[in-house]
């Protein structure tokens, strides 16, 4: 195998007109302070991003509605061409725009203190124009819209830059290294400018400040300086010795941009309704923290050697739970604990590419799901090894371990989050029991205070009837749920969480019956399942189930197909090594949030595993 490198950027079509129509969700690169983050396009422009923080409304929605939503370009006039890469080991993002008279490089942050938080109370977007041949004529639109869309904008030119408020309590300022000849029409600031070999020009935006200072008072280039040294650092602590080091680099610094420095939250995705099919209704607010998403991501920074979130993320789950009763969890919580996320839609958007509804909110809150709860306690079991189990995380853990002895008898809406009917899901149940595993586990080796004889005949229990249950003879794979004769890529998980061995039978003709029934008329992807769910319209393959598969592939002892499968899957990562939820797999085009957590998440675990392999 030869290294996996993604320092060479990728080169964009010709220009279009301003907000003439959206890209592609791939053609975006992602920036962030472990509070908020914006996705910067191959075209120049920034069009989304929330402030202040990544579960607020957003100022800047253009890949929702690129007339109502708002959005930040820089550009060049007439023809270019571009590239994009971020910078070495770094979520610097660095945008180059080539045309027949010279070339400019765009470079975006937001800053990061040297101990990997914001270094403020306001976020910031540092933009700076750099022209490295001849003389190049430039175009830049501001056009922020307050909380989706739905405020109106007052812009002001002043003297240092724009003001733009939308008349209540939110205020964003632009302030630039030299004054422009703006044009305000319409709540929208439009400029022209030429820039020529050897000039550099800053802007900086900053969220909830009423005051414009001066551009070189916001510190750009130290700042600059102080963020590529703390990603550099960050980075250079993932420990992989296996032949990807390139990608999974990129998705631990994917995945590091998805976390919330102050709560220790870990989100699922940046984005809200990035649909799951063009014109489909599966539209979904992913800007939230998903225990599970949160506990696999946990276990994915653990695998490269990062296990300092972790430790931030256990205090976050000590804190959700003071709030709950008897051990029972939510699926999800907000980035600061709370626990409402009301569903709701905003009509005025018209989607990605027409896609409605656009939500905000996630009625899938109320659901009972009960993997998040083996998924939560595995995590701590990785946890406990390096830390230790003082009284008060016990206390906690003990009691989502009761919960689950108790309570695991009950159908759920599974890690698919349906929207029916609520079944016995085999997913589910499996981690019920590695909840119950983990749990023993921890009581008996630490010497911790539990009921263990009763988790252990739950456990036992729970085991046979899975055993039975959950197989089914004819497919000769384990199924979705019980009495359901329909198969679920997320059985693919069941040796992953050691339910059973690499080398069971039933193991190995679950995967390929997975491989031979969920997968793309090519196999090269796999849909998570292809039965009706209740819900309209259709879906594209997972990414997270074809890494999954690659994966079981290879342990099972197929490492060429494996290989084959997982090589595939990364030539669909974008220019900048970030994937979404899900691919359509006629056209390859990127579908659902982005960038997801659960894609990186198993594009690291997968390489995990393949590297072990070639020991």
């Amino acid at each position: 195998m030869t290294d996996i490198q993604l320092d060479a950027p990728a080169e964009a079509r010709l220009s279009r007109p301003v907000a003439a129509r959206q890209q592609p969700i791939s053609s975006y690169g992602l920036i962030g302070d472990m509070r908020t983050a914006a996705l910067v396009g191959l075209d120049g422009s920034i069009d989304w991003c929330c402030l202040p923080r990544f579960d607020s409304g957003s100022v800047f929605a253009a890949i929702l509605d690129p007339d109502r939503g708002g959005s930040w370009s820089i550009r060049p006039q007439g023809e270019w061409t571009s590239t994009q890469r971020y910078l070495p080991r770094t979520n610097i993002l660095e945008t180059t725009f080539k045309t027949a008279d010279g070339t400019v490089v765009l470079t975006d942050f937001m800053p990061v203190g040297e101990d990997g938080r914001p270094p403020g109370p306001h976020p910031e977007i540092h933009r700076q124009l750099r022209c490295t041949r001849g003389r190049v004529r430039m175009q830049m639109v501001f056009m922020p819209r307050f909380e989706y869309g739905a405020r109106t904008t007052r812009l002001e030119v002043l003297r240092a830059g724009i003001f733009a408020t939308d008349r209540t309590d939110q205020v964003l300022t632009l302030s630039s290294a030299r004054p422009f000849d703006w044009i305000v029409e319409l709540s929208t600031a439009t400029t022209r400018f030429e820039i020529e070999k050897g000039e550099a020009r800053w802007l900086v935006l900053r969220y909830d400040d009423d005051d414009i200072h001066p551009v070189d008072r916001y510190e750009s280039a130290e700042k600059l300086d102080i963020t590529a040294a703390f990603w550099q650092r960050w980075s250079s602590g993932v420990r992989y010795r296996g032949p990807f080091r390139g990608i999974v680099k990129r998705s631990a610094l994917a995945l590091k941009l998805l976390t919330h420095a102050e709560t220790g939250a870990i989100i699922a995705a940046p984005t809200t309704s990035l649909p799951e099919t063009i014109g489909g209704g599966r539209n979904w607010d992913y800007r939230f923290v998903w225990l599970r998403d949160a506990a696999f991501t946990l276990s994915a920074l653990d695998v490269v050697g990062h296990g300092a979130e972790s430790d931030a993320f256990m205090r976050f789950l000590k804190k959700v739970c003071r709030h709950e009763g008897g051990g029972h969890l939510q699926i999800m919580y907000g980035i600061d604990g709370r626990r409402d996320l009301v569903e709701r839609q905003l009509d005025h958007l018209s989607g990605y590419l027409g896609s409605g509804p656009v939500r905000v909110g996630n009625g899938a809150v109320g659901q009972l799901q009960l993997d998040v709860y083996g998924e939560v306690l595995e995590t701590a079991d990785i946890w406990r090894r390096k830390h230790e189990m003082t009284e008060g995380t016990w206390r906690v853990l003990r009691g989502l371990v009761e919960w689950v002895s108790q309570n695991w008898r009950l159908p759920d809406s599974s890690i698919w989050e349906v929207r029916g009917e609520v079944r016995h899901y085999v997913f589910s149940k499996v981690m019920t029991w590695v909840a119950l595993d983990r749990g023993i586990r921890m009581a008996e080796e630490l010497s911790l205070p539990g009921d263990t004889i009763a988790w252990r005949a739950a456990r036992e229990e729970l085991h046979a009837e899975i055993m039975e249950r959950g197989w089914s003879e004819a497919h000769q794979s384990f199924v979705q749920a019980y009495d359901y004769d329909a198969l679920d890529a997320a059985a693919l998980a069941i040796p992953m969480v050691r339910f059973l061995p690499w080398n069971h039978p039933r193991v190995h003709s679950t995967v390929r019956a997975i491989a031979r029934e969920l997968t793309s008329s090519d196999g090269e992807l796999v849909y998570r399942y292809r039965h009706p769910d209740g819900l309209e319209g259709e879906e594209g393959a997972f990414s997270i189930c074809t890494f999954w598969l690659a994966q079981a592939l290879g342990m099972i002892g197929e490492r060429e197909r494996a290989e084959r499968v997982f090589r595939r899957m990364l030539r669909h990562a974008n220019h900048v090594g970030l994937y979404s939820e899900e691919i359509d797999p006629a056209s390859g085009e990127f579908l659902g949030n982005f960038p997801q957590g659960f894609t990186h998440i198993a594009l690291i675990n997968c390489a995990a595993a393949l590297a072990t392999l070639e020991k």
